[in-house]
C-alpha cells in the first residue's frame, strides 16, 4: 500500500487583541488583528477553526517561534497547550478575526484567557482548518449543537440563502445565553434551555422528534461527544442520512480537557463507526 502523503502543516499566525465583548454571561467575543492576518486563509468554510497556542510558564521556546522545531526537539510535556476554536467571522478588508469563547470562571485554559484579554495582548495560533459549508443545492438543512457549536452554526446560517428550508437547534444553559443572530429571511433558531438537565439531552429529543422535511438534507451536528454519538447513530441508522451529507463530530467530551479528548478522539470515532456498521 502506498504511503499516505504527510499532512500539510498549518500556517502559524501571530495576532493581537483589538477588543473584547461580553456577549452573554458565559460567552466572550475576542477580536484579533495585526499584520500576521494578511495571509490568513479563512473564507471557504463556515466551520473554519484555529488552534490557539498557550506556551507553558517558565519554558524557553525558540525565537522566532517554530512549532515544528518545538515538537521535533522538545519533550511533549513542554509543548505549548493547544485549544481549538471556531472562526466566528473573518473580515479580510480590515484583517479582523473574531472568536467566541465559552467562559466558566477560572475553569479551563482558553476561557480564562479570553475573559482577561486586553487590547494589545498577543496570541499565536495554527490554521485555519475546516471542511463544512451549507450546500446550496440541498433541499433543506439541519443544524444542531451546543454553545461550542454556536459560532459555526451562526456563520453557516449567515451563508444560507433567504427562504431556504432550515431546522436549527442550539442548546444553551438558560435563556440568558441566547444570542441575537443575523439570520436570512424566513430562518429561525430554536433555542433549547438545559436548565440543569444533562448537556445534549434536549438536543437529542428535539432532533429525534423532528418531522423531517422531504428531500435531500445537509446536516451539521457538533458539540459534546456524548450527544453527538447519539445523534450520529440516529441520523445514520434510523433516518438513513448518507454519510457524505453529514458534518458531525464531537468538539469536546465531558470529563476530559482538550488534550485528553484529542488523544482519544480517533479511537472513539472508530468505535462509534464500528458500532454503527454492526447495527
Amino acid at each position: 500500500m502506498a504511503d499516505r502523503p504527510a499532512a500539510k502543516p498549518r500556517p502559524l499566525t501571530r495576532a493581537r487583541v483589538l477588543r473584547t465583548e461580553r456577549l452573554t454571561p458565559h460567552m466572550v467575543r475576542v477580536v484579533l488583528g495585526g499584520e500576521g492576518l494578511a495571509e490568513f486563509g479563512a473564507g471557504a468554510h463556515t466551520d473554519h477553526y484555529v488552534k490557539l497556542l498557550f506556551p507553558l510558564d517558565g519554558v524557553a521556546y525558540p525565537e522566532p517561534f517554530d512549532i515544528a522545531a518545538i515538537r521535533r526537539d522538545m519533550p511533549r510535556e513542554l509543548w505549548p497547550r493547544t485549544r481549538t476554536y471556531t472562526v466566528r467571522s473573518f473580515d479580510r478588508a480590515t484583517r479582523e478575526l473574531t472568536l467566541d469563547f465559552v467562559v466558566h470562571g477560572d475553569t479551563g485554559l482558553a476561557g480564562p484567557w479570553a475573559a482577561a484579554a486586553r487590547p494589545g495582548d498577543e496570541i499565536l495560533f495554527l490554521g485555519p482548518g475546516g471542511a463544512y459549508a451549507p450546500d446550496p443545492e440541498a433541499d433543506w438543512h439541519l443544524l444542531a449543537g451546543d454553545e461550542t457549536a454556536l459560532p459555526a452554526i451562526a456563520a453557516s446560517l449567515e451563508r444560507i440563502a433567504d427562504g431556504a428550508v432550515v431546522r436549527a437547534f442550539v442548546e444553551v444553559a438558560d435563556e440568558h445565553e441566547e444570542q441575537k443572530l443575523d439570520l436570512p429571511a424566513g430562518v429561525e433558531v430554536v433555542w433549547l434551555h438545559r436548565d440543569g438537565r444533562p448537556v445534549g439531552e434536549a438536543l437529542v429529543e428535539a432532533v429525534r422528534t423532528l418531522e423531517f422535511p422531504p428531500g435531500d438534507v445537509h446536516a451539521f451536528v457538533h458539540g459534546e461527544a456524548g450527544f453527538v454519538k447519539d445523534l450520529r447513530r440516529h441520523l445514520r441508522m434510523e433516518r438513513q442520512v448518507p454519510r457524505e451529507r453529514l458534518s458531525i463530530s464531537g468538539y469536546w467530551r465531558r470529563g476530559h480537557d482538550e488534550d485528553g479528548w484529542q488523544a482519544s478522539k480517533g479511537e472513539w470515532n472508530r468505535q462509534v463507526e464500528a458500532e454503527q456498521e454492526a447495527a
